[in-house]
């Protein structure tokens, strides 16, 4: 039920505001805007104090529930203008008006209004949000992965009062952490390898009361949403279906394969990888594997397929150490030993860097920065590394009895992610292309099935090289499936500390989602947010524009190919809203309505241009923000109208825009393209991608294309933002007025 309205408007005269507008002259038109009696419209020096906040509660306490603030921008003061149980729009005087302005300017004042204009449309054609919540939501936390990220994220989440179920594939517990002989150090002075933490932590999960375990143990089948995720497990034959509310993919990494390796001697007999040489020492003496005799000069090669674009173009973090930990061992157990480190740079970031200088001062370990060239065989079964480009610019060759690969990781997502996009690309050619596709590849063990429509594992990020990271990077942990959250080297390359840390974050952001959803509120980015889309599905044309655009896999289709919300996955970005063309899908705040209305609701005078800026309230909005706390003046000729995301902008507002006169558009959205940086993923690329048919909705308005463009911009990039909306302005005014002005 809706509720009855009664506005209030407050005007703020601080931080300059006073000063740069006829405040009386705001307030007639936060009047009219909001159709009250003038005398209802308040202002105040400074609104955000004590006594101007209890101006509106006083308000509120008579009744006041649909409330316009002209004030600073919506980005600050948010706590003191939080007013449970009424609709706030916050219209920003302070950075739109007063300090990017001249003041007490017609120009000033006509913005004014029209932000005040549009701050009442805003209230008037919105509702109060309500949470969305559904029944028999779970907490339960679902970690798959028993190495030391996921057992930490098991052990923290149990901690903090969480039932975890934790789930893994081998027969016991420890993951890569198990098959270790020795740690690098943890304390200072950094000399002395460190005992393996992993028994210890292997004790405490399986001690915890509110640690469920399964070993042997893979999943079938994961299926439904946030708060309602049914896990299939299933262990030697036996199947079991869990109910749990997020899920935290500690899933860790794999080997490089040295197969591909040949070029630095891999499938001789005494070449060895790193792994291989961490079971040789637990199991005693550093031995060459051809003959059994102890290896006195061993040779260690570092980026054994790192860093090289052949292979694995990114570094793989804790090689350089694992290398000089091994060298000790090499030392320790025979002191007339020799180990020689090449490497392309060593690096051991943090305190590790004592424990580097503390092995660089043992005489019996050489460091060379070297480009290894080849391997080839000397007399009795010994090698010669074949290395230039060293520090005194010769090439080398050195002798050793025992070479070892420090081969990169990779992530346990890569094999499922590479084989699907196989799979895309194959399906793109046809049946016959995706039968021979998948005969020629056999499909790789999978890790989440999903059951979403939009595929069966977590989406790779564009350059990412198969690591389940985050489309943002304020965003660690987050990944394009709403509720699971990863963590570890399946996430990025790191050492062991840096992943209990990692796991513990990751276990912090899945109580995070089974809390939020058990309020009915959005998780990240809008973690605030409690409105939802509320598609009028009696209109739905079963396009399939919004299953196949939303960026979370938060839609799914029925048997007829009617779309259907998924609600707790959706995160809010409304790119479903601007995918429709239907104009069907709405929020209680936002929609192609509330927006429409406030570009006609702006004053056009013939004489004058107007600049409609929909801009992304992630980078475009702060950026514009950051220009005015900066003093850098903007056009006064622009309108700002925020949007969650450019995803959500409708192609409608362009032809509202100009039929009502507007003389240019411009989409001011976050950067896209292989480092893209959106909150929602994909927002100012789908934008781009459907005002690339604007020219044909402009064609048949008979305007000019580039009068409507999309500008992608970073949140750092604010000092650049005013030059390009006046460089925008100054080609539409070349181009001249817009001819529906005159209708």
């Amino acid at each position: 039920m809706e509720m009855e309205k009664k506005f209030g408007v407050y005007i703020c005269k601080g931080c300059g505001i006073g000063e740069a507008v006829n405040i009386e002259k705001v307030k007639r038109a936060g009047s009219i805007a909001a159709k009250i009696p003038i005398e209802n419209v308040r202002e105040h020096q400074v609104l955000c104090s004590p006594e101007g906040l209890e101006l509106i509660k006083n308000d509120v306490k008579e009744g006041v529930n649909s409330i316009i603030i002209g004030a600073c921008s919506p980005r600050v003061k948010y706590e003191e203008f939080d007013f449970p149980g009424s609709i706030v729009e916050r219209v920003n005087l302070r950075e739109f008006v007063a300090w990017t302005q001249e003041p007490m300017s017609s120009d000033a004042q006509s913005l004014a209004d029209d932000y005040i204009k549009m701050g009442a449309i805003r209230v008037q054609r919105g509702s109060l949000p309500e949470p969305n919540i559904l029944p028999d939501l779970s907490k339960k936390i679902l970690v798959i992965g028993g190495g030391m990220a996921g057992m930490t994220a098991a052990i923290e989440a149990a901690n903090a009062g969480y039932e975890v179920v934790l789930v893994e594939k081998e027969a016991e517990l420890g993951g890569m952490a198990a098959k270790l002989y020795k740690e690098t150090p943890r304390q200072y002075p950094f000399d002395k390898l460190d005992e393996p933490r992993i028994a210890s932590v292997i004790k405490e999960v399986e001690a915890n009361q509110n640690i469920k375990i399964y070993k042997s143990t893979k999943i079938d089948k994961t299926d439904g949403q946030p708060g309602l995720l049914d896990v299939t497990l299933s262990n030697n034959g036996t199947s079991e279906t869990i109910k749990v509310g997020a899920v935290v993919m500690a899933t860790g990494w794999k080997p490089y394969d040295a197969t591909k390796l040949e070029h630095l001697g891999y499938g001789r007999p005494n070449v060895i990888t790193s792994v291989q040489m961490e079971e040789m020492a637990k199991k005693g003496k550093i031995t060459r594997p051809s003959d059994g005799k102890e290896a006195k000069k061993v040779a260690f090669i570092q980026c054994a397929g790192s860093r090289d674009p052949n292979h694995l173009p990114y570094c793989s973090s804790f090689c350089c150490a694992t290398s000089l930990k091994q060298a000790k061992y090499v030392r320790e157990k025979n002191g007339d030993s020799v180990a020689m480190i090449f490497y392309k740079d060593i690096r051991t970031p943090g305190q590790s860097e004592l424990f580097y200088k503390n092995m660089q001062n043992d005489p019996g370990v050489l460091l060379t920065k070297a480009e290894v060239t080849g391997i080839s065989d000397a007399i009795n079964g010994n090698l010669y590394v074949e290395a230039e480009n060293t520090l005194l610019g010769e090439k080398i060759r050195v002798e050793a009895d025992l070479v070892v690969l420090a081969t990169g990781i990779v992530p346990s997502t890569r094999a499922p992610q590479e084989w699907l996009d196989g799979l895309t690309e194959a399906q793109k050619k046809g049946d016959d292309a995706k039968k021979a596709y998948i005969e020629a590849n056999p499909r790789p063990e999978m890790i989440l099935n999903l059951e979403y429509r939009q595929g069966p594992e977590i989406p790779s990020l564009e350059g990412a090289y198969g690591f389940a990271d985050s489309n943002f990077i304020c965003f660690q942990y987050e990944t394009r499936r709403t509720g699971i959250y990863s963590a570890g080297c399946v996430r990025q390359p790191m050492g062991m500390s840096d992943a209990a840390e990692d796991a513990a974050g990751a276990a912090l952001k899945a109580i995070q989602c089974v809390e939020h959803v058990a309020k009915g509120i959005a998780v990240h980015p809008r973690a605030w947010d409690m409105t939802f889309p509320d598609p009028m599905m009696i209109k739905c044309t079963s396009c399939k524009r919004c299953t196949e655009e939303c960026p979370f896999g938060a839609i799914d289709e029925d048997a007829k190919g009617t779309p259907f919300y998924r609600i707790n996955r959706c995160r809010r970005c409304g790119t479903c809203m601007g995918a429709c063309p239907e104009r069907i899908v709405s929020f209680k705040d936002f929609s192609v309505d509330i927006v429409g209305t406030m570009i006609k609701s702006i004053e056009v005078e013939e004489d004058e241009f107007r600049i409609i800026v929909l801009a992304c309230e992630n980078d475009a909005y702060p950026a514009l923000d950051s220009a005015a706390i900066k003093r850098m003046k903007l056009n006064p000729k622009i309108r700002i109208i925020p949007v969650r995301c450019l995803g959500s902008t409708n192609l409608v507002w362009v032809t509202d825009a100009f039929s009502k006169g507007i003389d240019g558009l411009i989409l001011l959205g976050c950067k896209y393209g292989e480092n893209y940086q959106c909150h929602f993923v994909k927002g100012s690329e789908l934008a781009n991608y459907r005002f690339s048919k604007v020219k044909e909705t402009l064609d048949k308005l008979q305007l000019e294309s580039e009068r409507c463009q999309l500008m992608q911009v970073a949140i750092n990039e604010y000092d650049n933002l005013p030059k390009l909306i006046e460089d925008f302005v100054a080609r539409v005014e070349e181009i001249g007025p817009n001819p529906f002005k005159e209708l």
